[in-house]
């Protein structure tokens, strides 16, 4: 998985992930990433079917848990919590074609 538009982290980061890693059962699907995404800035995921895309935004919107790792959103820890809290801070997923 190849990501665009990373820096090194500042105060000023909208969104930042921190060695996140999710399982499904067994199976690693998201290895240990980390993404600061600055304020004002597009940033993309690129990568091939099954490297973790999905997988990372369905985390960060909170409908598939974490296995380890930190995501902030504005200084706030978005993991653990419920989908609905999240949106509640402004963050949401609408999937492409659904």
């Amino acid at each position: 998985m190849r990501i665009w538009g990373w820096q090194k982290m500042n105060k000023t980061d909208f969104l930042t992930i921190t060695d996140l890693r999710v399982d499904y059962g067994g199976i690693r699907a998201v290895k240990e990433i980390s993404i600061e995404v600055p304020k004002g800035k597009i940033v993309t995921l690129i990568g091939s079917n099954g490297a973790g895309k999905s997988t990372t935004l369905r985390t960060i919107a909170g409908v598939v848990k974490a296995t380890s790792g930190s995501i902030l959103f504005e200084e706030n820890e978005l993991v653990g919590k419920a989908p609905d809290a999240i949106v509640s801070m402004g963050v949401t997923l609408v999937p492409e074609g659904r």
